[in-house]
């Protein structure tokens, strides 16, 4: 930030709205206002703004700062509206609202079949509730799920059908530390999701599809269909694909943990670098153009970098991409020079008006991320040396690209993925220019797959480079200390991290001794707060009965150490606990202990600080004549076969839990008993994980 010259705002307007904007957002989905409030302030602000400009023209410095407040609290309220506007709850369509038991639902496939293991998965809109016959409008979509044998082969995007059973509205497992489905998929507008048999749904002969989505649908196959004739390695495909287009559905999931790992997984996410490499070429191919038809240039070269933002997909990253280039080229072409922080917070700004809910998402902040730290600290790092050898300065200047773009996302990769990569800087130099080149060669792929020995040829020498990288960080993976893991920081500390690096930057950069001031402050209270979470780990005593279904799991933890009784299945089934119990160990800071002080494990009962938990699996027999013994935790499962009154009689329970396979006829009737005896439940597929605190 200059400390001469015109003021940083001045240049950088947007970023003055930008703020306001983003304010907005974060403030309506945290306290979920209403509009009306929103509306009153979006007024006032209005009327406040329009009266400033009647004050007599030589007073009006002297309120101005009026003004400016006014102005704020103004695109405070339009983020809010925004943010309002997007959640599809506060539609009156919306089929929450409307949507009965006993109604059908007529809904749209949105997207082509994915494959899983047991089902096919596809997002569908919904166009009406049929209610006695009567078409009643709906709006929001749903997550189908069909069984593999109930499959039609016309089923496909803009397939339209009518489904006969009841929808679930998505929740989350509620294990700690696990991700939060239902948030992410109420962003994207999905609320509700359905298993659906044979017998559930009717498919109707009509399809509903855009032009548009006709079009990049049969885009994107065409693309697949050339990369896979050309690529025969499955590995080698699933990451041409996902270079290519965006297409992730045949990716590897260990390579992908190998990319993760290495730090280079942007790579497979397509970002900054492939637009760059698409404007690049573009302007290339239009160089040729003569001054007659130069204003045809930018055209194409927009037209060019949208139809593949559209192509990749149209995620966050992309599109934020496809904007600041598509501004850059505006800039040029309008014979202005702009800021590049008015640039990105002008493409920032347009997308969270499209999307507010963008700014959640991890592409979106980790792309923004990595090209502001681009702009701010890579001439600082490139000038750490001096080398004057052309090849040797090349690499240097890669590296330093590679270093400033870890300044900024370094406290959103620790934040979300709980990791560091320790070689990142050797994976970046080797895999970054070969994914550059791949993605070259994919596009000349494409240009020759109409002379197929050519074609075949050269999907051969792809396959070989992706080989190759792909092997260079798989390499770099198995190497020691290769990623310091079990990393954990809250978001208060993941902001006060962010002080640190810009106040202290901002100190070394322009010599200023508020930025550093401000960064070592927040350096302290990084540590103290960082320090109290340590303290608080070494005194922490837990019971946690996991939400997983058709699995049992309790963990006990103590201090740093936990100790897990799961069912012998769940025990071998890695990928299982690396998703619903990895996170739970990440948020508490533990590891495993081969027992752990006043635990004793016996089959069905297990007691652990002064606690007595039985769990019960099958037929249980009682006796009345035997003194009551207390049950803090009773865990019920579907195969459980008693009564509860006559159990009630027997033992003193404390707390009943109902895990996800008891049916919903023995749920319903088994909540009515609790209630009758006063004895509190907890149903893990409608409360998520039970977590008891003994400290």
């Amino acid at each position: 930030m200059p400390r001469h010259g015109i003021p940083f705002w001045k240049k950088a307007p947007f970023v003055r709205l930008l703020i306001p904007l983003v304010g907005g957002i974060i403030l309506q989905w945290n306290f979920q206002l209403n509009a009306a409030t929103w509306f009153l302030i979006f007024g006032i602000s209005f009327l406040l703004i329009a009266g400033y400009f009647f004050i007599p023209f030589f007073n009006r410095f002297r309120f101005g700062f009026i003004s400016g407040i006014a102005a704020g609290m103004l695109f405070l309220s339009i983020g809010a509206l925004l943010a309002w506007h997007k959640d599809i709850r506060h539609n009156r369509n919306w089929l929450g609202h409307k949507l009965k038991v006993d109604h059908v639902l007529l809904a749209v496939l949105d997207e082509p079949l994915v494959e899983k293991t047991r089902s096919y998965k596809a997002i569908a809109s919904a166009r009406f509730i049929l209610d006695n016959g009567k078409p009643v409008a709906a709006e929001g979509k749903i997550i189908l799920y069909f069984k593999k044998d109930s499959v039609p082969p016309s089923l496909s995007q803009g397939s339209q059908i009518i489904i006969n059973k009841p929808l679930q509205l998505i929740k989350n497992s509620g294990n700690p530390g696990g991700f939060d489905y239902k948030r992410y998929s109420l962003f994207h507008g999905v609320t509700h999701q359905v298993f659906l048999s044979a017998e559930d749904y009717i498919l109707l002969d009509n399809k509903n599809i855009t032009w548009l989505n006709r079009f990049i649908y049969r885009s994107r196959e065409k693309i697949l269909a050339i990369l896979r004739s050309a690529i025969s390695s499955e590995k080698e495909l699933g990451l041409a694909e996902a270079l290519l287009i965006g297409y992730k559905d045949d990716l590897d999931r260990n390579l992908v943990q190998s990319y993760t790992n290495t730090g280079v997984v942007h790579i497979i996410a397509i970002s900054g670098l492939h637009l760059g490499l698409i404007y690049w070429l573009l302007v290339q191919c239009c160089r040729p153009l003569k001054k007659r038809l130069r204003w045809l240039r930018p055209v194409l070269i927009i037209l060019g970098l949208w139809l593949f933002a559209l192509l990749a997909g149209a995620q966050p990253s992309v599109l934020r991409s496809a904007l600041m280039f598509t501004c850059i080229i505006l800039g040029e072409n309008l014979t202005r020079k702009t800021s590049i922080y008015n640039t990105l917070a002008l493409s920032a700004f347009l997308l969270l008006c499209y999307n507010p809910y963008w700014l959640w998402d991890l592409g979106f902040q980790l792309s923004y991320a990595a090209v502001l730290s681009i702009v701010i600290f890579m001439q600082p790092v490139y000038n750490w040396f001096y080398i004057s050898n052309r090849f040797l300065d090349m690499v240097w200047k890669l590296n330093a690209v590679t270093i400033a773009a870890q300044i900024l996302t370094l406290p959103l990769s620790i934040y979300y993925f709980h990791q560091f990569p320790n070689y990142f800087l050797l994976t970046n130099l080797v895999a970054v220019p070969l994914s550059s080149l791949i993605l070259l060669c994919e596009i000349l792929l494409c240009l020759l797959a109409v002379f197929p020995g050519i074609a075949l040829q050269t999907g051969k020498f792809i396959s070989w480079l992706i080989r190759l990288m792909n092997t260079w960080v798989e390499k770099l993976e198995g190497m020691p200390f290769s990623v310091w893991e079990g990393l954990q920081i809250s978001t208060s500390q993941a902001l006060f991290l962010y002080i640190v690096i810009l106040g202290i930057g901002l100190g070394l950069l322009e010599r200023s001794a508020v930025g550093v001031k401000c960064g070592f402050i927040a350096l302290l209270a990084f540590v103290t707060l960082r320090s109290l979470s340590f303290i608080e780990t070494s005194r922490q005593q837990k019971i946690i009965v996991y939400n997983i279904s058709g699995h049992s799991a309790i963990e006990f933890i103590e201090g740093n150490k936990y100790f897990l009784k799961a069912d012998p299945e769940l025990e071998a089934d890695m990928n299982a606990i690396n998703f619903h119990l990895k996170p739970s160990r990440i948020k508490y800071r533990v590891s495993p202990a081969e027992t752990l002080h006043d635990l004793y494990v016996n089959k069905n009962y297990t007691s652990y600080r002064g606690r007595h938990i039985f769990q019960l699996g099958g037929a249980l027999a009682v006796n009345d004549t035997l003194q009551k013994p207390v049950i803090d935790i009773l865990i019920v499962s579907g195969k459980s076969e008693f009564a509860l009154r006559q159990l009630g009689s027997c033992l003193l329970i404390r707390k009943i839990i109902f895990d996800g396979s008891v049916p919903f006829r023995k749920l319903k009737a088994w909540k009515k008993d609790c209630d009758d005896l006063y004895i509190p439940y907890h149903e893990l597929n409608e409360d998520g994980a039970f977590v008891m605190n003994l400290r």
